[in-house]
């Protein structure tokens, strides 16, 4: 029914002048005012991530954007270098090592999370 649909993706922030700022100038995205109050986050491929201001906002637990990267190393070494900190995990299914990578038998290589201004988790992950 949707295959041949356009699709986007959309999450609220509580400031939207520190998100632009964020993804903009700290993660180097393409992003664009809308008409609406919010942003354009332009991802490679065409995709596109609609971000909204709320008043009543609060941060989802879960992961909400993916970077996939060649190198987890060096990506973790730029966020790094842009401010950026990456989170520490220590549960059961997920022990991150001192960089705050999580390197498991299943899924990608390599995971690291870290968050936005708004408490969003985001991560940085190399596949197999």
């Amino acid at each position: 029914m949707f295959r041949n649909t356009k699709a986007f993706s959309s999450f609220s922030v509580d400031d939207v002048a520190q998100a632009k700022d964020f993804y903009g100038r700290t993660l180097g995205l393409d992003v664009v005012d809308t008409p609406e109050g919010g942003l354009e986050l332009r991802l490679a491929g065409g995709a596109s991530i609609f971000v909204y201001p709320s008043e009543d906002y609060t941060a989802p637990e879960h992961t909400v954007l993916n970077f996939v990267v060649d190198d987890i190393d060096a990506a973790i070494d730029g966020l790094a270098e842009r401010g950026v900190t990456m989170e520490q995990y220590d549960w059961p299914e997920i022990e991150t090592d001192a960089r705050g990578i999580f390197r498991g038998a299943d899924g990608p290589r390599a995971i690291a999370w870290f968050k936005d201004p708004a408490g969003h988790v985001l991560s940085v992950l190399q596949e197999r």
